[in-house]
C-alpha cells in the first residue's frame, strides 16, 4: 500500500511538473518584456558601458527587479559580485611602421594591450606564422622551427579548415577555438612574442572591419592578475587585408600566395626581414564593475544550481560619421537580459505552487563585449563550486521578430544539452537548425564559453540577426541597434518557452548533463570532481 501511495504522489508530481512546463510560454508577459528592453536600451542608460553612469543605472535596475520579484541574492547577502577591472585607454595618435611603409590607426590597423603599463614600444623583427596555431591533436604547429621571442608576429584569422573544403581537416568550415582571436593572442604569449597583428578578412572573421575598428579604438577592460598581466602578449593588434598586402609587398612577398601556403601542413614560418615600430601609450584606471545575479532556492537540492544568463553590458558611446552616438544595444543584449528577467518572474510565480528541487540562478554579467570578462570572473569565483552548477544557459540576442519553425544550434556534438534542446523543440513543433555561419565560431564568442572552460556544460541561445538579414551589416554594434515598437516578439515567446522548459526539466530530473566529445571542457569537468556522467563510460 505504501508503494502505491508513493507512486500516486510521484504521478501527481510528474503531472504538476508537466503542467508547469506546458504553461511557461503562456505565462510570458510581453508588456513586461518590452518595458525592460525599452528601459535598458534607452539613451538614459548610455549604451551600458562598464564603469560608466550607464552601468550604475543598469545594475540598479536589475537589482530592483530581482528584489521586487522576491528572489534571493546569489552572492551571499548581495545581488552583486564585484569584478575588479582595469580600464585601459590607448592614445589614438599612434602609427605603425614596417620597413618603409606607415600605417594609419583605425583605417589600417588597431592596437591595444592588457598589460598594466603606461607605455609600450615596439622596434622588433616581424614574422609571418600562418594561422598562429599550435594544435598537437591536429598534428599542426605554425611555430615549429622558429623563435618568435620578443618579436612581432602576423597571423591569419580563423583556422586552416575554413577554406579547405574538408570537414575532417580541423573542423572544416566550422571554426574551432584555434580560429578565435583570443586564442591567437594566448598562443603568441606562450611562444614569447611581444606583439600580434591578426589580418582581418570579413568572411573568415564573420564581421566587417567596422566592428574591429569600433572595438579596437575605444577603451578596453581586463581582469588583472598578480603580475599586472605581464605574461600576456604586449600588443594585441589587427590589420586590414590591404595593409597586410602592402606590408608583405614591401618585403618582396605575395600575401595571397603565402596565405594559401599557410593552409597546408608543409607551411613554415617566414621572416619578413623588416622591423615593426609602434609606440603605445595608455591611460589606466582601476575600478570594480559588477555582475548581478539572483536565485530561486530549490526545495531539495539547494546546492545544485541551474543557471540562466545574459550579459548586461554594451559598448557605451562611439563615433559615427564624425558624431558621437549612443550604442544602445537593444538586441545585443537588452533583449537577452529582458528574457532572463521575464523567465525569473515566471519561475518565481509558478514555484509558489510547484516547487522546483534544484536552485535556479538568474544572472547578468559585465564586460562580455570586451572579452567575456565578467563571465570569466564568475566562472573562476562561482557562489557554489563549479562542479555543482548543473548547466549554464546563455541568451545573447533574441529573435524579436516572428516565430520560426526552428531553433539555432551553435556547435555540434558538444554537450548533452543539445539533446534537451532537440527534445523540447520537437514538442514545440520545431526542429534544430545547424549554425548557418559555422565559420564565425559563435560558440566561443559569448559568456557561456567562460563557464564551459571551467567544465560547466553550457549552451548558447542566439538569434542575432538570423531573422533580419540587415542586422549584422547595418545595426550590429552600431547606433541602429535600437528598440522598435514594430517588433512582433513571436520569436521571444517561443524561445523563452524553450529555455524555460529545459530549465524546469533540469531543476527536477536529477540529471547531470555531460560533454559529448573528448575536450578540455570534459577534462575540466572531471577534474572539478563531478566525474563522468552515467552513460559516458
Amino acid at each position: 500500500m505504501k508503494t502505491l501511495i508513493l507512486s500516486s504522489a510521484l504521478l501527481c508530481t510528474f503531472a504538476s511538473l508537466a503542467a508547469f512546463s506546458a504553461d511557461i510560454g503562456n505565462s510570458i508577459n510581453l508588456d513586461n518584456y518590452r518595458q525592460d528592453v525599452k528601459t535598458l536600451a534607452s539613451d538614459e542608460f548610455e549604451g551600458r558601458a562598464p564603469l560608466s553612469d550607464g552601468e550604475t543605472k543598469t545594475v540598479a535596475y536589475l537589482v530592483k527587479q530581482f528584489r521586487e520579484m522576491g528572489l534571493r541574492p546569489a552572492f551571499g547577502d548581495s545581488y552583486i559580485q564585484p569584478v575588479p577591472l582595469a580600464k585601459i585607454t590607448a592614445s589614438q595618435d599612434m602609427s605603425l611602421s614596417v620597413g618603409g611603409v606607415t600605417f594609419t590607426n583605425g583605417d589600417d590597423f588597431v592596437a591595444r594591450t592588457e598589460r598594466i603599463i603606461e607605455q609600450l614600444t615596439l622596434d622588433n623583427e616581424v614574422v609571418f606564422v600562418g594561422y598562429g596555431i599550435n594544435a598537437p591533436e591536429y598534428h599542426w604547429n605554425d611555430y615549429a622551427g622558429v623563435d618568435v621571442k620578443g618579436k612581432t608576429v602576423i597571423v591569419l584569422v580563423n583556422d586552416p579548415g575554413f577554406t579547405s573544403g574538408d570537414k575532417a581537416f580541423f573542423n572544416g568550415q566550422a571554426m574551432t577555438y584555434y580560429g578565435r582571436w583570443t586564442y591567437k593572442y594566448e598562443e603568441a604569449a606562450r611562444q614569447g612574442a611581444k606583439a600580434v597583428f591578426i589580418v582581418h578578412e570579413t568572411m573568415a572573421a564573420g564581421y566587417g572591419w567596422g566592428v574591429v575598428k569600433a572595438g579596437g579604438t575605444t577603451a578596453k577592460y581586463t581582469l588583472v592578475d598578480n603580475n599586472n598581466n605581464l605574461s600576456k602578449v604586449g600588443v594585441m593588434g589587427w590589420m586590414t587585408l590591404r595593409a597586410a598586402e602592402k606590408m608583405f609587398a614591401a618585403s618582396g612577398l605575395d600575401y595571397r600566395q603565402l596565405k594559401t601556403q599557410a593552409g597546408k601542413p608543409s607551411f613554415a614560418a617566414i621572416e619578413l626581414q623588416q622591423h615593426a615600430k609602434l609606440k603605445l601609450r595608455n591611460t589606466i584606471e582601476h575600478k570594480a564593475s559588477q555582475n548581478v545575479a539572483a536565485m530561486l532556492p530549490g526545495s531539495e537540492a539547494q546546492d545544485e544550481w541551474v543557471a540562466l544568463h545574459a550579459h548586461w553590458d554594451g559598448l557605451g558611446k562611439g563615433t559615427e560619421n564624425g558624431q558621437e552616438v549612443i550604442l544602445n544595444g537593444a538586441v545585443d543584449n537588452a533583449s537577452g537580459v529582458a528574457g532572463v528577467l521575464e523567465l525569473a518572474r515566471v519561475f518565481k510565480q509558478k514555484n509558489a505552487t510547484t516547487p522546483l528541487k534544484r536552485t535556479l540562478m538568474f544572472a547578468a554579467f559585465t564586460a562580455e563585449e570586451t572579452g567575456l570578462i565578467g563571465a570569466e570572473h564568475f566562472a573562476k569565483h562561482p557562489p557554489v563550486p563549479a562542479k555543482d552548477i548543473v548547466a549554464f544557459l546563455n541568451i545573447d540576442g533574441m529573435n524579436v521578430n516572428d516565430a520560426t519553425p526552428y531553433t539555432l544550434q551553435y556547435g555540434e556534438n558538444v554537450s548533452d544539452l543539445e539533446d534537451y534542446v532537440a527534445r523540447v523543440a520537437k514538442r514545440q513543433g520545431r526542429f534544430v537548425k545547424p549554425d548557418p555561419r559555422p565559420q564565425n565560431g559563435l560558440f566561443f564568442r559569448s559568456d557561456h564559453f567562460a563557464a564551459a572552460r571551467q567544465g560547466i556544460p553550457s549552451y548558447l541561445f542566439m538569434s542575432l540577426g538570423d531573422t533580419d538579414p540587415q542586422f549584422i551589416a547595418s545595426r550590429y554594434h552600431k547606433s541602429g541597434d535600437d528598440y522598435f515598437d514594430s517588433w512582433t516578439l513571436g520569436g521571444v515567446v517561443q524561445d523563452l518557452d524553450l529555455i524555460g522548459q529545459i530549465m524546469a526539466e533540469l531543476a527536477n530530473n536529477g540529471d547531470w548533463p555531460g560533454w559529448k566529445a573528448e575536450s578540455s571542457f570534459k577534462e575540466a569537468r572531471i577534474a572539478s570532481g563531478r566525474g563522468i556522467s552515467p552513460g559516458e563510460e
